[in-house]
Parts: C-alpha cells; sequence; structure tokens
C-alpha cells in the first residue's frame, strides 16, 4: 500500500481541523460565545430551579430522556462499526467502483482497507464518548437524588449549595462527552470524502466544518439561549 502526499496532505488537515474545532469550541477564546457555552449555563440554572421544587418527577424524566438519547447514539456507532468491518469484505468492490468515478483515477484494496479502518477507529471513538455520557448521566442522577429538599436545606445552606454545582457540574460533563462524539459523528461524514480522493476529503472537511461553527455561534438557537 503506497499513500501518496495528497492523500497524507488531506489526513493530516482533516485531524488538525477536527482537533482545532474542538479545542477552539470548549477551551478557545470565542468558547464562551457558542451554543455548548449557553446551554451549559442552562444546565446549572435547571439545577438551581430544581432545587426549588418539592417534587422532581420532572427532572428524573429529563434526566431518563438524556440517557435514551445517549443510548441511541452509541448503539448506533455499534452498528456502524459492524457494517465498516462487513465492508471489509468487499474493499476490492469498493476500490474498482472507487476508480471508475472520474474524482479518483486510482484505488487498490490496501488503501481502502486502511480508509475503512480508520472510519472503524472513529466511530469507536464516538462510542466511547457516548458510553461515557451515558455513565456520567447515571451518576448525574444519584447526585439529583443527593441534592437536599428546600426545607431540609435550610439547617445547612452551604452543603446544600455544594451538591447543586456538584450536580451541574457532572451535568455539563456528560454534555461534553455527548458533544464529542456527536462531532466525532459529523467528521465520519466528512471523512467519507476520502474514499472519492483527496480532494474530495478537503471539500467534504471544510464543508462539515463550516456547518458545525455556523450552527455553534450563528444558529437561531444560539440566539434564543443567548437572548
Amino acid at each position: 500500500m503506497v499513500i501518496d502526499t495528497s492523500d497524507q496532505a488531506a489526513l493530516i488537515i482533516f485531524l488538525v481541523v477536527w482537533v482545532g474545532y474542538s479545542w477552539f469550541t470548549e477551551r478557545g477564546p470565542f468558547a464562551e460565545r457558542g451554543l455548548s457555552s449557553a446551554i451549559n449555563r442552562q444546565r446549572e440554572n435547571w439545577m438551581r430551579v430544581m432545587f426549588l421544587r418539592d417534587l422532581r418527577m420532572i427532572d428524573t424524566a429529563i434526566m431518563a430522556g438524556l440517557q435514551q438519547g445517549t443510548a441511541f447514539f452509541a448503539s448506533a456507532c455499534i452498528f456502524a462499526i459492524g457494517g465498516t468491518f462487513a465492508m471489509l469484505g468487499s474493499a476490492e468492490r469498493i476500490a474498482v467502483i472507487a476508480s471508475d468515478l472520474p474524482f479518483y483515477g486510482r484505488l487498490d484494496r490496501a488503501l481502502v482497507e486502511f480508509k475503512l479502518l480508520g472510519l472503524v477507529m472513529i466511530f469507536a471513538y464516538a462510542f466511547f464518548k457516548f458510553g461515557w455520557a451515558y455513565r456520567l448521566f447515571n451518576y448525574c442522577s444519584i447526585l439529583i437524588g443527593a441534592i437536599p429538599m428546600r426545607a431540609d436545606a435550610e439547617a445547612a445552606p452551604a452543603e446544600a449549595e455544594r451538591a447543586v454545582v456538584r450536580a451541574a457540574r457532572l451535568n455539563q460533563q456528560a454534555g461534553l462527552h455527548f458533544n464529542s462524539g456527536l462531532r466525532a459523528i459529523f467528521f465520519a461524514l466528512a471523512y467519507l470524502g476520502w474514499f472519492l480522493g483527496p480532494y474530495a476529503l478537503f471539500l467534504t472537511t471544510f464543508l462539515v466544518l463550516m456547518i458545525l461553527a455556523n450552527r455553534q455561534f450563528h444558529s437561531p438557537a444560539r440566539k434564543v439561549l443567548i437572548d
């Protein structure tokens, strides 16, 4: 298998864009202006409002919904991994089909297998992120149960505040890992462009980047949360 310079450059740029965008939205100088940061503030508001409620069935139902959504994506990643492994047996056929397209003049079986294994790694990364997010949402449910009722908290307000903050921070961490898994799926779609050649990977990578950046910093959802 020979990976030429254009393929190497495309793969490096793909990884740099993925890692760079993740850093920019989570820890960059404009991270606080993004949609993820805005929803994190709402997660903390949720915990504080919940503390004022005497009945918390609404909150446990919300947590169950978050867990179910996370479990759905984790299961989808397992199916995607299995499907990609199944495609390894058709690598030669994929190489022939891709070579017939006008985007890519040559493609051998070993390179197709290498690309498929890369796709497996992306979905495996996403699965671990969703799996950890599911576990953190489970832990957050326990912390919500540990938050004292408002009447009982009058005797120890400082401890009640710490309990609220702990639940909020763990909820935010769960959301962070969920977002990382979802981002991996989006970039997996960009990665598919590599099967059409390095220039297609350039195009799909920056297309996905622009879509995600627009949703993170200029979407109507962000405007709603900021307002």
